[in-house]
């Protein structure tokens, strides 16, 4: 069976959305201010960029233009670590029924992105949104281990679950 390049992305991107929503689901309690440089995001900040990145390029492809101070809707930051993920599945979701709303002819489709370069669609779907997310989602994982929590492997075991996988083979 064939598959459009945006029924791949589309697999994908929900795969990666998974992902994501079980690392925000394993920040820790009461570290939503944390913050190891004074001028970065905290971890609520970060974790919730996430989201407003599915937000602002899906909102942006469907409005056709990236206005400066524009603002997709839906996108208020909660202001707890357990908001956080239900608040970015709702916002997922609101994504992706836009992005299932465009055609294969969409994806060359031109449009001037915030920093004022021209791309099309397809680089906006994959790059601005999609590894762009997995990118922060990194530092986001970072971010968890430094304020106590544990992040769960993204692309194979953290060494938590490697040690359990471990103590069960005996290796």
């Amino acid at each position: 069976m064939a598959t459009t390049e945006l029924q791949t992305f589309l697999g994908v991107w929900d795969a990666e959305a998974q992902k994501t929503a079980t690392l925000l689901r394993a920040l820790p309690a009461g570290q939503y201010d944390f913050r190891p440089d004074a001028g970065a995001r905290s971890l609520g900040e970060l974790a919730w960029h996430l989201a407003e990145a599915d937000a602002y390029v899906s909102w942006g492809i469907e409005q056709g233009k990236f206005a400066p101070g524009a603002k997709a809707p839906g996108l208020e930051r909660p202001r707890s670590i357990e908001a956080l993920a239900p608040g970015y599945e709702r916002v997922h979701a609101d994504a992706v029924a836009r992005v299932r709303r465009l055609g294969a002819d969409d994806l060359d489709r031109r449009l001037t992105y915030f920093d004022g370069k021209e791309r099309p669609v397809r680089d906006l779907l994959w790059s601005a949104m999609l590894f762009h997310n997995i990118h922060h989602r990194g530092q986001l994982s970072v971010l968890c281990r430094l304020a106590g929590g544990t992040a769960p492997g993204m692309f194979g075991p953290n060494r938590e679950e490697m040690a359990r996988l471990r103590s069960r083979t005996g290796g």
